[in-house]
């Protein structure tokens, strides 16, 4: 399978993502800042690591890696987390940039501070 960045941005996400013919698809549900006993962490940047984590984990568990992520939708509860979020996900993903939405709304709960649904291809 092969996969292609169309117009990357530079910071972590690309216009649009070209898959040419997977042989599995994996739909990661919304991922939340909460750990294995439901803690969650008080800081938007420890928050934001803990969805990735989640997120790898769900990869991991489907024999994949980031690098086959080609669609993340990221839920902010609010805009002034916009800066943080961008260098997290830098920072998780380096130079692989799939298809991005960042979508500003009221999150499930009040202690979430986002939340990251998305779509892998290998």
């Amino acid at each position: 399978m092969s996969s292609e960045a169309i117009n990357s941005s530079g910071l972590s996400y690309a216009q649009a993502r070209l898959v040419e013919r997977p042989s599995k698809l994996l739909f990661i549900s919304g991922q939340v800042p909460a750990d294995a006993e439901g803690k969650v962490p008080e800081r938007f940047e420890d928050q934001c690591r803990l969805v990735w984590r989640n997120i790898e984990a769900q990869l991991t568990a489907a024999g994949m890696k980031l690098t086959d992520l080609v669609k993340v939708t990221v839920f902010l509860s609010d805009r002034q987390f916009r800066a943080a979020n961008a260098a997290v996900r830098k920072e998780v993903l380096g130079a692989h940039a799939p298809a991005l939405t960042i979508i500003i709304t009221g999150i499930y709960d009040e202690e979430w501070l986002l939340e990251i649904e998305a779509i892998a291809a290998a």
